[in-house]
């Protein structure tokens, strides 16, 4: 993996693209999704380039964390917050097609359901 590549979300962190942002920070941005999966979708990207789940290092330990709390954070103010799912697709055959590590934050929203195993196809 070439974490030099320039990907789509490198294209939006760097304004290149629009995007529906949604918070934006020094460590990261978050946007909708353009292809959701469920009523609530969000994108919580980091802007340093980690190719996948598997190439970070011990050095982005806090930046990973930082990551699951801007999820939750995002996850309250779109009031979610109390039934969310977030999937992290590590590789192609796990079915991640932005080879720029990202989040999605998923849930239903006001939309009645619940999320059940047969529901990852994220």
């Amino acid at each position: 993996m070439d974490s030099d590549e320039t990907t789509i979300f490198s294209r939006i962190i760097n304004k290149e693209v629009p995007s529906d942002i949604l918070y934006e920070d020094e460590h990261c941005i978050v946007i909708n999704d353009i292809a959701p999966q469920a009523p609530v979708h969000m994108l919580v990207i980091p802007k340093k380039s980690i190719p996948r789940l598997f190439d970070a290092s011990d050095m982005d330990q806090n930046l990973l964390g930082y990551l699951l709390l801007i999820a939750n954070k995002m996850a309250k103010q779109r009031g979610v917050d109390d039934a969310f799912r977030i999937v992290i697709n590590n590789g192609a055959e796990a079915g991640q097609t932005v080879f720029h590590l990202h989040l999605h934050v998923l849930a239903h929203g006001s939309v009645k359901g619940r999320f059940s195993e047969s529901d990852l196809s994220t």
